[in-house]
C-alpha cells in the first residue's frame, strides 16, 4: 500500500458521492452537510458527521466543498451542549455519552484535524475545549478504543501532538496509567465492562494493547484507522 494505490480518480469519485448525498439531505438547512443511518443524523466518529468530515479532509476538495466542510463543523461547535460535550445526533437533548463513538472525543480529533488542514484558530479552540470535556468525563467504565478509556485517551495525544503542550502528555498518561494499574482487576471484579468481545480492537483489550505500544512513542500515536 502507498501513494496512488486508489486512484485520484476513484477517489475523487467517492468524495463527488458523499458531498452530493450531504447536500441532499441537507436541503438548505442550517448545516451544509447532512447525513443519516438507521433513521437518524448521528455526529459522531464512528458514523456520524464528525468521522465523515474526518475523512473529506483528508482529499483533494473543491473549493466549494472545503466551505461546505468548514460549515459543518461550524455548525456542529455553534450547537455543542452548553457543557462543550457534543450530542449523539441531530435534536438529541441527552448529554451523556463521552466516546469515540458518540461525543466529544470523536469530535476533539476531527476539530484538531481541522486545525491542521485549515490552520484556522477557531479549530484549534473548539478542540482543545473538547478535550477538556475528554478530561473531565471521560474516565469511563469500558477499556475499549471505540467507547471506553482506551480511546479517549489518544484525544490526548492528538492535542499533544497539535499543540506541543506537555500538559496533554500528562493527561494521556494519566488514563493510560489508570489502565495499566487497575483495568485487569477492575474488569475480574465486575466494575469495569471488558468489552462484548473482550479481545478486540474497538471494543476490548486489544484496543488497550495498542494503546500502551502507542504510549512508547506518543508523539507519533494515532488513533487506529481513524488518524492518517
Amino acid at each position: 500500500m502507498g501513494k496512488d494505490t486508489i486512484s485520484t480518480a476513484q477517489m475523487r469519485a467517492v468524495v463527488d458521492e458523499i458531498i452530493k448525498a450531504g447536500r441532499r439531505l441537507a436541503n438548505r438547512g442550517r448545516c451544509p452537510l447532512m447525513y443519516e443511518w438507521h433513521g437518524k443524523k448521528y455526529w459522531g466518529a464512528a458514523h456520524g458527521l464528525a468521522g465523515i468530515m474526518h475523512v473529506l479532509m483528508d482529499m483533494e476538495l473543491k473549493p466549494d466543498e472545503v466551505e461546505d466542510v468548514k460549515g459543518t463543523l461550524r455548525y456542529m461547535i455553534k450547537n455543542r451542549f452548553p457543557s462543550g460535550n457534543y450530542p449523539s445526533s441531530e435534536g438529541s437533548e441527552s448529554d451523556r455519552l463521552v466516546h469515540w463513538c458518540h461525543g466529544a472525543p470523536g469530535v476533539t480529533l476531527t476539530l484538531a484535524k481541522a486545525a491542521e488542514v485549515f490552520g484556522e484558530k477557531e479549530f484549534l479552540q473548539a478542540a482543545v475545549d473538547a478535550g477538556e470535556v475528554v478530561w473531565k468525563r471521560g474516565l469511563l467504565k469500558r477499556v475499549g478504543i471505540c467507547h471506553g478509556i482506551s480511546g479517549n485517551t489518544y484525544v490526548f495525544l492528538s492535542l499533544y501532538r497539535l499543540t506541543g503542550n506537555v500538559e496533554y502528555l500528562y493527561r494521556a498518561k494519566a488514563f493510560a496509567c489508570f489502565l495499566y494499574d487497575r483495568a485487569q482487576k477492575l474488569i475480574a471484579e465486575g466494575k469495569m465492562h471488558g468489552g462484548d468481545r473482550p479481545y478486540s480492537l474497538f471494543e476490548g483489550i486489544g484496543g488497550m494493547t495498542h494503546l500502551f505500544l502507542d504510549m512508547i512513542e506518543p508523539s507519533e500515536a494515532r488513533f487506529p484507522a481513524y488518524e492518517l
